[in-house]
C-alpha cells in the first residue's frame, strides 16, 4: 500500500527512512512494525488517530527495505532495522518516548530501549517476537537448513501476503547475535505492557511469559486475548491497544 506524501529521513549511502510524524505533547509514541509489514497497517494508523485526538506527538515509519523506505528487504537484518528505530528516536523525537512494537517490532523496540534507556518512558508489545531468528533456525527442517546454507535464503509461504516471506542466512546469523531471552535479566526498567492473542499461530503466547520473566522491570503487565490471532487487528483489539497506550500516557510520572 502506498502511503501518500511520507517524509524522508536521509541515511548514509543514499538510503532513506520513509515516515509520518505529527508534533504534540510528550511522551511521543513511536510505532515499530513487524517483519514484512509497514507503517500503513491499521494498528499504526489507529494509534496515529488516537494521538492526533490527544495532541500527542507520534511517529510511524518503515524499516530499510520495507514499505516506502529505500533498500531491498532481503538485504535487511535485525541490527539494521533496530538502528532504523534508534535513528528515528534520535532524529525525529524529543524528550521521553513510548515505543509500540508489533511482532518483530517488539524485538526491535526492546533493542532500541536498551540502546536509549534514558529516552524510553514505556514499552507496549503486541505479540512481541524477540529472538525469532533463533526459533526459526531451531525449528527448521533439514531441507530448510540446507536451502539456507546453500542458497542463503529460504522463501516461506505466508498467510499475510501473496508473496512468500524471504528469510536469509544473514538475517538469522545477525539476529542470533542479538538475542535477549537467553541472557536475562534484560536491563529494561521502564513500564512494559504486552498484548497477546492466545490463538496466535506465529508467536506462541507463552513467549510473552518468558519475556515477563526475563525483564528486569517490576512494572510489567500482560493482557491475553483468548480468541485473538497474531495480528490483533479487530475493532476490539484496536480499542484494547489504544486504551493500553492511553493508560501509560496518562501516568503523571511519564508526563514531563
Amino acid at each position: 500500500m502506498t502511503d501518500p506524501n511520507p517524509q524522508r529521513l536521509d541515511r548514509a549511502g543514499g538510503e532513506f527512512i520513509a515516515y509520518h510524524k505529527r508534533s504534540g505533547t510528550t511522551p511521543a509514541v513511536v510505532f515499530c512494525p513487524g517483519f514484512n509489514s509497514d507503517m500503513t497497517g491499521i494498528k499504526a494508523t489507529a494509534l496515529e488517530a488516537h494521538c492526533a485526538a490527544e495532541n500527542r506527538a507520534f511517529v510511524r515509519f518503515d524499516y530499510f527495505g520495507h514499505g516506502q523506505s529505500s533498500g531491498d528487504m532481503i538485504d535487511g537484518t535485525i541490527g539494521r532495522w533496530a538502528d532504523d528505530a534508534i535513528t528515528v528516536i534520535d532524529q525525529l523525537t524529543e524528550g521521553p518516548v513510548i515505543l509500540v512494537g508489533s511482532s518483530m517490532g517488539g524485538w526491535i523496540m526492546l533493542l532500541a530501549a536498551l540502546a536509549r534507556p534514558d529516552r524510553i518512558a514505556g514499552l507496549v508489545g503486541i505479540a512481541p517476537a524477540p529472538d525469532f531468528t533463533r526459533r526459526l533456525w531451531d525449528n527448521a527442517s533439514e531441507d530448510v537448513r540446507h536451502a539456507l546454507r546453500t542458497d542463503g535464503v529460504y522463501r516461506r509461504p505466508s498467510q499475510y501476503s501473496d508473496e512468500p516471506y524471504a528469510f536469509t542466512m544473514t538475517l538469522i546469523e545477525d539476529g542470533n547475535t542479538r538475542t535477549l531471552l537467553d541472557r536475562p535479566p534484560i536491563p529494561i526498567q521502564c513500564p512494559v505492557r504486552i498484548l497477546h492473542g492466545m490463538v496466535d499461530p506465529d508467536v506462541p503466547w507463552q513467549l510473552s511469559l518468558e519475556l515477563v520473566d526475563a525483564l528486569a522491570s517490576s512494572d510489567v503487565e500482560v493482557t491475553f486475548v483468548k480468541s485473538g490471532d497474531h495480528r490483533l487487528s479487530t475493532e476490539s483489539d484496536i480499542d484494547l491497544l489504544t486504551a493500553t497506550v492511553a493508560s501509560l500516557l496518562a501516568r503523571p510520572d511519564l508526563n514531563r
